[in-house]
């Protein structure tokens, strides 16, 4: 999925001004959500900054638990690592020459 970022503007006057959207650092982050009856489901890796993060905790997940009428559910929140690009073109190359293998 792609992530539209908001723009930095540029004037000739000002030179270039970032919004405060622009400004706060992202970083990867695994959430785990766990049920009172014991199931669990990892969210893909998601993107967030430490503004978003603390929204998506202290109220999204909340709201989200109480529209869903789930007790006891809990969440866990850790840093991700993320590959790297390099790492990334390697790990799609492999996947998409595997599959081209098998239609063959």
């Amino acid at each position: 999925m792609l992530k539209i970022l908001p723009a930095a503007f540029v004037t000739p006057e000002k030179g270039c001004r970032m919004t405060p959207e622009t400004q706060e650092f992202e970083s990867p982050y695994c959430v785990r959500i766990e049920t009172e009856t014991g199931k669990s489901s990892t969210v893909p890796i998601a993107v967030l900054t430490p503004k978003q993060l603390e929204v998506f905790v202290q109220s999204e997940f909340k709201r989200l638990v109480q529209e869903a009428g789930v007790k006891g559910a809990r969440i866990h929140v850790e840093r991700a690592t993320a590959a790297d690009y390099e790492q990334v073109l390697r790990e799609v190359a492999a996947c998409l020459s595997s599959a081209k293998a098998r239609v063959a």
